[in-house]
This record gives structure tokens, sequence and C-alpha cells, in this order.
């Protein structure tokens, strides 16, 4: 797609302009988006999470995100999960953050614990809770799960224990050690999960928090364990790098946790030094009759506007965002700072390094990789038609 078509010069593509937070400066404003692979063994990464994320880097990505990563052994979601709660765990993690950052893409780490949702099976092993299926095939057994309250996340699911204030305490001492790790691995970004009904989500959620203590009931109350855990990673974090939080902005249509309560978290989330939010929705099993989000182009684009709008907190829009020009538009019409992808990177992992091209023209080539673009713009020139620049 030529630049002309959304009436801009080369120099004025929002989607390729750095962005500054604290004392990182990120090249472009694509985010390759958290996504479980459910491929790691007792939390380690491997070679394949090298390749995996690092080609997302050589596709010109300004920041790579991990997957979910547990800040304990029972906060994995399944028995593949991606696991910060060991030193041992830092090795692994640098190589990846060395090459991400030698290709030019900046390194996030997205924290998180399972809650309600953990002892479950790889996707393409069912997507359930574990069984007896699980651990005659596979030697993979369930474990003791937490949440907010003692509700299943779903029919068929084990009731979790619902976490004590000791519980609480030691969860926080998780997360900080969790942040000394990703800094010892080299990261440059970690981003708290506070979205999907995972644990955190599982105390703001009305939904799912059913409590009657100081942890449970009015909104500052159900914000207080995520808000106690930003600020312990906050003064965790070195203070040149920044600290984003994944939320659902909403967990359905006029149900349970509400935009407006959004905009209230990330106010409270900012008063902490958070430095941007990244606004997905749902996660959560809704009652009979309640309607989630409709899923189309685009679909969590207006929370990511609204909570800027309103708060002037950055955001990140994510959620079929599929074309260039599509994210170009978001960024221009100032509803959202960067723009996330997911699946459409597992499609096309060169897909920021494309939109270069599509949007900048000839000048896009100068995003890709040396060792690639050589060869690539030459046959673009072959492929053209005579006469074209």
């Amino acid at each position: 797609m030529p630049a002309e078509s959304i009436g801009a010069s080369e120099t004025d593509i929002r989607l390729f302009e750095p962005l500054a937070l604290r004392g990182i400066t990120l090249k472009n404003r694509v985010v390759v988006s958290p996504m479980s692979m459910y491929s790691s063994h007792e939390g380690f990464s491997d070679d394949f999470h090298l390749v995996h994320l690092g080609r997302f880097a050589l596709g010109d990505a300004g920041l790579v995100i991990t997957e979910a990563t547990a800040v304990s052994r029972d906060g994995r979601i399944t028995h593949g999960c991606n696991g910060i709660w060991l030193d041992a765990h830092v090795p692994n993690l640098r190589r990846i953050t060395d090459f991400l950052h030698r290709s030019g893409s900046a390194a996030g780490i997205q924290l998180g614990h399972s809650g309600p949702k953990g002892a479950g099976q790889r996707p393409w092993h069912g997507n359930g809770p574990l069984g007896p299926e699980d651990a005659a095939q596979r030697r993979e057994y369930p474990w003791p799960i937490v949440s907010s309250s003692p509700l299943p996340f779903d029919e068929g699911w084990a009731t979790p224990h619902g976490l004590a204030e000791a519980d609480m305490d030691e969860l926080v001492l998780d997360y900080r050690s969790a942040a000394r790790r990703a800094r010892e691995a080299g990261f440059d970004v970690i981003e708290l999960h506070c979205a999907h009904a995972y644990l955190l989500h599982a105390f703001l959620s009305p939904l799912l928090n059913k409590r009657d203590d100081k942890y449970g009931g009015s909104l500052e109350n159900r914000m207080r364990l995520p808000l106690r855990i930003a600020e312990t990673v906050r003064a965790e974090w070195p203070e040149d790098r920044p600290l984003f939080v994944r939320i659902s902005a909403v967990d359905g249509v006029g149900v349970g946790w509400s935009i407006e309560d959004s905009v209230v978290f990330t106010k409270a989330l900012a008063a902490r030094g958070i430095d941007a939010i990244a606004c997905s929705s749902g996660g959560v099993k809704l009652p009979r009759g309640q309607a989630l989000v409709s899923r189309d182009r685009g679909f969590q684009v207006p929370f990511a506007a609204h909570i800027r709008q309103v708060t002037g907190i950055p955001t990140i829009a994510v959620g079929l965002i599929l074309e260039p020009r599509q994210a170009e538009e978001v960024l221009r019409a100032g509803d959202a700072d960067l723009i996330a992808l997911g699946r459409e990177m597992l499609f096309n992992p060169n897909w920021a390094a494309q939109a270069a091209v599509a949007l900048k023209q000839g000048a896009g080539w100068k995003e890709w990789p040396d060792q690639y673009a050589w060869w690539l713009e030459r046959r673009a020139r072959q492929l053209s038609p005579r006469g074209a620049s």
C-alpha cells in the first residue's frame, strides 16, 4: 500500500515513529503480544522459544513480549508454561533477550499467575482441566489451584482455594523475585497480566471475587492486591525501564468489570508508576444470557481509545488488528500509542517489515535486516511494472 493512500509522507508514518518510555526507546510502534506456546519444561524456555521470538525481531517488531511467564510453579496454566520462579530460569531467558537486542528489538516479559485457570491441559490436548487421561498418557498431573474465591473457572474444573492474607504476602514476594530475575535476564519491559480470568483479574472482577474482607466487595478492595503487586514490581524494577499492565477492559457487554472500572484502575496504576495499559477484554465465563464483546476487526480499540482519552495514560491497542493501514489509522486517530499483534504475527512473523514497505514504499526496505533486504528489494524491483520506482 503506497503511503499516499493514507495521506502521509514517509516521515509522517506513525507506525514507524520511535516511542520513548522512561529510558527505553522503541524503534517503532509494533508490539508482539504475549502468546503462550505451552512448550516449556518445568518453566525452562529452550531453543524453540529463542527461534519463535527471535523471528519477530528479524521481522522488525519494535517490542517482542514473551508469553505469560509464571511467577511460581503452581502459577502455571499448564505443565508446558514458561516460568521465572527459579534463578536457574534466567540464563535461557538471557539468550532470548540478547538475540532480540542484537536484532534491534526491545525485549518484554509478561509476568502472571494462572489462578483459577491453572492445572489445565495444553490446548491441543483438550484445553480443559487435567484429568486421568493426561496422567495416564503424559504423566501430567493436576496441582492445587488458587483464586480470590473458591469458585471453579467453569463446569468440570477444580474448585480453587481462596487466598488467605498470608498467601498474598507470599505471592507479592513471588512477583518481586520474578521482577529481579527479569532484570537479570536483560528484559527492557515488564507487563503484568491482570486480564482473562487469571489470578489478578480474579481479584478485580466482581464475577469472580466474592470475598467479604478488605480484598473483596468494593472496587477499592478488589483492586487492592493487584495494586499492591504493581507497587512492589515497580519498586523492584529499574527506574529507567517501563512497566505495562494488561487488563480485560470489560468482562462482557454490561456485565461484571466495566470500562469505568478500568479507568479508575488505570488512574490508580499510573499513580504507582505504571507506564502503559494494554487493553484486552473478556476471559470470564459469563452468566447465562450475558454476552462477550463482539469479535470483529479492531474490536478492542475503542477501549484503548477511551482509557487514553480519559486518563492521558499511553495505551496499547490489541485485537484483530490485521493490516498496516488499519494499524496506522488507529495511531493517527490518537486511539492508542502502540499496536500489539498476536495471531497475525504467528501467521506472518514479518508483518512489521512488510508494513514498512507497504506504508513507506521503497524506503521501507531499510527496516529489513541486511541479510534479507538486499535479496528482496532487488526482487521487488524486478517484479515491478517497467519504470516503477
